[in-house]
């Protein structure tokens, strides 16, 4: 297993982050404020006005770190990784299926068997936690409705529908798992690019997040991010990673988002509307989401499939892992994650 190593955000602006033997050194303003052996680095996320020096990025290349570039907001913007490598039958396996509907089909059926069963867990949990209410059971039975149809699916479009489906049932009974804070964080309609209220802006935050670690998972083990199999292929889209996430959002995105806002760790101040409409967090509010972030990944739980103990933040690595496996012929078929 993957050792689970630390993401560098770095969100103050005007950094600059440079190499010094086997060292990543970040400056602000000329002085240097911090220090870390490459060794250590899984990925580098840069936030806004940070700039990297060629020879960082050369070396990230080299050691296999990721290197990605959002806006100040989060918005993702562009990726920095070494050269391709990895088993190359491997890849034309995956491209081969990626061509054949009946394959596409069934990869992609577990995509979204993954995501609604997990969905479901988030809803079931909370009607543990705080009793049934009205909405959250009426959402758990739509989507175990949704999920017996998914079984017999007879082609993608169809499972990108029943997806859209259950997604629906799901955000409706969002509210129902929100237990402070509801005149702000309340989810009227899911809105993206650009979100529209406090709540979308914290959940598109935290995609932003998955799909980083998602991509660099399958990289990890020689797919290519961009070839998948729910999501249909779009120049520079990496369709694999949003597939991979799909079964993650609500286990580690939603429940981040959650726990945020219930525990009153984020509030209505720290969000700003900016003139196209669109909704941002402040600074201190995007660094102390990205330490829950990093801290939820230290979590441990025990893998259904792989029956051993796994943090949160390697399960994009295992699963990666699984579906290569599979491509390459070794498992019947790709297991999800399934949170019990």
């Amino acid at each position: 297993m993957k050792k689970l190593l630390n993401t560098l955000y770095v969100t103050t602006q005007g950094a600059y982050l440079r190499q010094e033997g086997e060292t990543v050194v970040a400056s602000v303003e000329r002085t240097d404020v911090l220090r870390l052996p490459i060794h250590t680095l899984a990925g580098i996320v840069c936030f806004g006005q940070v700039a990297c020096s060629p020879p960082l990025l050369g070396l990230c290349g080299e050691r296999g770190v990721h290197v990605s570039f959002l806006s100040e907001w989060g918005k993702f913007l562009a990726r920095v990784t070494g050269p391709v490598s990895g088993n190359v039958l491997l890849r034309r396996e995956q491209i081969r299926r990626s061509g054949d509907p009946v394959a596409t089909c069934e990869l992609a059926r577990y995509f979204v068997l993954g995501k609604l069963a997990n969905s479901r867990t988030v809803l079931q949990r909370a009607q543990r936690d705080h009793g049934p209410g009205t909405d959250l059971t009426r959402s758990v039975g739509m989507i175990s409705d949704v999920v017996r149809r998914v079984q017999s699916a007879a082609d993608t479009d169809t499972l990108r529908g029943l997806e859209g489906e259950a997604a629906s049932a799901y955000f409706s009974a969002f509210d129902s798992m929100i237990r402070s804070q509801k005149d702000v964080f309340a989810l009227t309609t899911r809105s993206r690019r650009p979100p529209l209220d406090p709540l979308n802006a914290l959940l598109s935050f935290l995609y932003t997040l998955l799909a980083h670690d998602c991509e660099s998972a399958l990289e990890g083990v020689g797919l290519d991010p961009q070839i998948g199999f729910l999501h249909a292929l779009r120049p520079g889209r990496p369709s694999l990673a949003l597939d991979l996430m799909e079964e993650f959002r609500p286990i580690l995105a939603d429940r981040v988002a959650l726990s945020l806002i219930n525990l009153n760790q984020v509030n209505g101040k720290g969000f700003e509307t900016t003139e196209t409409g669109a909704v941002v967090m402040d600074p201190d509010t995007r660094k102390t989401v990205l330490q829950t972030w990093q801290k939820k990944k230290q979590e441990t739980l025990q893998h259904p499939f792989l029956n051993e103990k796994v943090e949160l933040g390697l399960l994009p690595h295992a699963q990666a892992l699984l579906l290569a496996r599979h491509l390459r012929g070794d498992l019947d078929a790709y297991p999800p994650f399934l949170l019990k």
